[in-house]
């Protein structure tokens, strides 16, 4: 409206939002005292625009056209001057109708019709055949010939073309009219801008508290303490967005703590893959902007020490464009956070150096954890899957282990996502390779591998030559000779001599008895 780009559409919008708020104050007076100040702020600012309310709601029609000069938007009775101009409007429309209806009547034609257009305005359109007779005298001197067409032809007259003149002048005035009362509308929105303004900000204020008071009520969201402490301190805490992902899949969401008090404000987290180390890092860090932005928190409780900074190094990205690999990325924005973090931040790093060979990712994350621990200070979330590092909890005062609990069963890995003191020592990569669905084949090898490198058979060069020396995977398509079979045990001749249909029962339970004491069973 203040660019006079506005439309009518934009007034009823003015209009409505205003109506609302003035509801919603009277509904915040009816709060009983004692109400936070910032709601009785509110509710002042809302109120007080009953007056351009009603001024919108009775200039307006319920129907309104796009823009303004489609007319047709201001209510009757609103404008008496624009009420006479659409009756000489519409007054003229009917004395129209009403002459179509006196000339089919003289003529005795019934396919007379007195159509309208943009190029010839109002005219009488006859089919062809049956105009010859305005053609000639003495019709032809009322009926004035305009066009001929293939089907039909067009005519006029000076009575027609009075009324033409008569109705396109209220139509313009009526229509000139609608448009000085848009802008006379527009003007007393605009004068009352200031007000308007802060009603809005007042309505988004309310929009977000109701919000975050609907999400602590329906999902159990806790109001947390924040002081000027260094405290970080959350029980029972839960990732909001995954939570809700679980939710629509019908499981439920595992709480856990954290305590990153000072004695242990650095949290080292290991743990197999997909057991739940980056939703517990980002849950944390989304907690802390929740409580700092003044909203509920999803937790059971939570104190939190004003954070002045938080800072995250999660997940791979490149930026190839600027000549920068994933580990460059990676390496830049840890160098932003250990140079530009302080005590009062908060830090989580999530796999810190896994973007180069191993020693050197090791070296990397080694060092970015003692500069965390006693340059930076900072209370952070440090999770990897260098098993190695969790020898510096004996080194560093303020360094405490913590891993995610995994439990084995009949082969297969389960994960509990729950975190709890203590260090991992795999990280099941060969599992989650597995749920992932690599060829049999693949993770077969894989295990093989990895059972070398584990039982340490030899190290460096001299072992990676040694397991290059046979490839499986290809070796599988290669005929092997086949080698001479064994002869078969005393126990595997008994079993192929048996014809178990022949048998009965006591005599398949002797036969049991027996081999089981020829393999030496009592």
């Amino acid at each position: 409206l203040a660019l006079q780009r506005g439309g009518p559409r934009d007034l009823a919008a003015v209009r409505d939002g205003l109506a609302r708020a003035g509801e919603l104050a009277a509904a915040l007076a009816r709060v009983p005292a004692g109400q936070p100040p910032v709601l009785a702020q509110a509710a002042t600012t809302l109120a007080g625009h009953d007056d351009l309310v009603g001024l919108l709601g009775g200039a307006l029609r319920a129907e309104l056209p796009l823009g303004a000069r489609e007319g047709e938007f201001i209510a009757d009775g609103h404008s008496a001057e624009l009420d006479g101009a659409r009756q000489d409007r519409d007054g003229g429309r009917r004395l129209i109708v009403e002459l179509e209806q006196r000339y089919r009547g003289q003529l005795g034609l019934e396919g007379l019709k007195i159509r309208h257009n943009q190029v010839l305005g109002y005219h009488i359109e006859l089919p062809a055949r049956r105009a010859e007779r305005l053609l000639q005298p003495p019709l032809s001197a009322t009926f004035i010939h305009r066009q001929t067409m293939a089907s039909a032809m067009r005519f006029t007259t000076l009575e027609l073309a009075e009324l033409e003149r008569r109705v396109a002048g209220a139509g313009e005035r009526a229509l000139a009219l609608e448009l000085r009362l848009f802008a006379e509308l527009a003007a007393a929105v605009l004068t009352r801008s200031a007000a308007i303004g802060r009603a809005a900000e007042a309505l988004a204020l309310l929009d977000v508290l109701a919000s975050h008071a609907e999400l602590a009520a329906a999902l159990d969201w806790c109001r947390p303490v924040v002081d000027d402490s260094l405290e970080f301190r959350v029980c029972a805490g839960r990732h909001p967005v995954v939570e809700a992902a679980l939710k629509t899949r019908g499981s439920g969401f595992i709480a856990n703590d954290c305590d990153l008090s000072r004695e242990r404000r650095l949290w080292l987290v290991t743990g197999p893959n997909m057991a739940g180390k980056s939703t517990f890092l980002r849950q944390n860090a989304l907690i802390a902007i929740l409580a700092q932005i003044g909203g509920f928190v999803p937790a059971r409780s939570a104190t939190l020490g004003a954070v002045d900074r938080l800072f995250s190094r999660v997940g791979a990205a490149d930026d190839l464009a600027s000549g920068r690999s994933t580990f460059m990325v990676e390496m830049v924005e840890t160098a932003a956070i250990l140079n530009n973090a302080g005590p009062r931040s908060l830090v989580i790093l999530d796999e810190i150096g896994r973007g180069t060979a191993t020693y050197d990712g090791l070296a990397i994350a080694w060092a970015t954890l003692e500069h965390l621990h006693e340059v930076t200070q900072a209370r952070a979330l440090f999770a990897t899957h260098y098993h190695e590092l969790t020898a510096l909890s004996g080194k560093l005062a303020a360094l405490a282990n913590r891993t995610v609990r995994v439990k084995e069963w009949q082969g297969e890995v389960v994960f509990l996502h729950e975190v709890v003191p203590g260090a991992a020592d795999r990280s099941y990569g060969i599992q989650v390779a597995r749920l992932a669905g690599l060829p049999a084949a693949v993770l077969a090898r894989a295990e093989a591998v990895l059972a070398a490198l584990e039982g340490q058979e030899t190290s460096g060069a001299a072992l990676a030559q040694k397991l290059a020396e046979d490839l499986p995977l290809f070796g599988a398509a290669r005929p092997r000779t086949a080698a001479a079979r064994p002869a078969p045990s005393a126990v595997e001749a008994a079993l192929a001599a048996l014809h178990p249909d022949d048998l009965t029962p006591k005599q398949a339970l002797e036969i049991l008895y027996r081999l089981r004491s020829q393999l030496g069973g009592r």
